[in-house]
């Protein structure tokens, strides 16, 4: 089947639920918290975390009122899936996404975690986001418009929205914990975590992304362009090595366009978060507070994009 006709009938792949806004765990000590992620650390094991995807979705640098049923399950599996499918380019994080398996102050929570959390090695983060653009899309076409470049790498003239680039750029962000991230040159990604370090990053986050453009590609899906994140492991024998951590090539890191669909010249269906981003535009919603809701339809519709992609991706069922 075309995959524009499974899109407009795929229907509902599964039973809806409510949607995880918050979690707190007895017996759980809180480490952090994300626009999407519960961080929790447990205190006889300090080299590991516990990662909760919950179901809360940010657009404009808001969380919204609205969470999306199953869409921690999507990030924590597609993630997962991503993980092993790219060991051999570099390790990650991850030590696994079995509740059984993790330290036993988190056994009797096993039901609510069971596909939504992961447990993983602690790391020192880098402080930048690594992208990697194969598409002109987003943030890097507005500023083509302007400059003719993207983060101070200069494109050829007379390219499109959505124009495939002659080959993938490397464009660091600052990393906000508030507000947006700030795209930023390779050189000022270096000042920050070393001239050395940022040319293994570079070399990482274009690897990972050749790997998984080609594989989406092959299942259907444009990798338009992709954020990652490294860290430095903090203890054991492999101390100071560098890995590959939080998420990968997600809904909520990525831009996945349809292949099938594909026409440059202008913005393109997706399979990420665009669809809330365009409903709240059309409401002419002041990206300020108070932070509006999502209607029924629009919550439907985005979660069946994220699954859509979970399933496109992976040729796995969510859990």
């Amino acid at each position: 089947m075309p995959l524009s006709r499974l899109i407009s009938n795929i229907g509902d792949p599964l039973a809806l639920s409510s949607p995880i806004l918050e979690t707190t765990f007895d017996g759980l000590t809180r480490h952090n918290q994300g626009k999407v992620r519960d961080i929790y650390s447990f205190r006889d094991d300090p080299a590991v975390l516990l990662i909760v995807a919950t179901d809360r979705i940010s657009a404009f640098d808001y969380v919204l009122g609205s969470g999306i049923p199953d869409k921690g399950k999507v990030l924590t599996q597609l993630s997962a899936f991503w993980f092993g499918e790219t060991s051999d380019v570099i390790p990650n994080h991850m030590r696994s996404t079995r509740p059984e398996e993790y330290p036993a102050e988190a056994h009797r929570h096993a039901d609510l975690l069971r596909g939504r959390s992961m447990l993983v090695r602690r790391t020192e983060p880098f402080a930048i986001e690594c992208v990697a653009r194969g598409y002109l899309s987003g943030s890097g076409w507005k500023e083509y418009q302007q400059s003719g470049s993207v983060c101070g790498i200069a494109l050829p003239s007379g390219l499109r929205e959505s124009d495939r680039l002659p080959e993938p750029i490397f464009t660091p962000a600052t990393k906000a914990a508030t507000g947006h991230d700030v795209n930023i040159s390779e050189e000022e990604a270096g000042r920050i975590v070393g001239a050395k370090t940022i040319a293994r990053l570079r070399q990482l986050t274009l690897r990972l992304y050749s790997r998984g453009a080609a594989h989406a590609e092959h299942r259907g899906i444009i990798v338009a362009d992709t954020k990652f994140e490294f860290g430095r492991v903090t203890a054991g024998a492999d101390k100071g090595e560098i890995i590959l951590i939080d998420e990968a090539l997600t809904p909520d890191s990525s831009r996945f366009w349809p292949r099938d669909l594909y026409v440059p010249g202008g913005p393109q269906p997706s399979f990420d978060k665009q669809f809330v981003r365009d409903y709240l535009e059309s409401i002419r919603w002041n990206k300020h507070p108070p932070v509006p809701g999502l209607p029924d339809d629009v919550i439907q519709k985005t979660r069946e994009k994220y699954i859509q992609a979970f399933q496109l991706l992976s040729g796995l069922e969510l859990e």
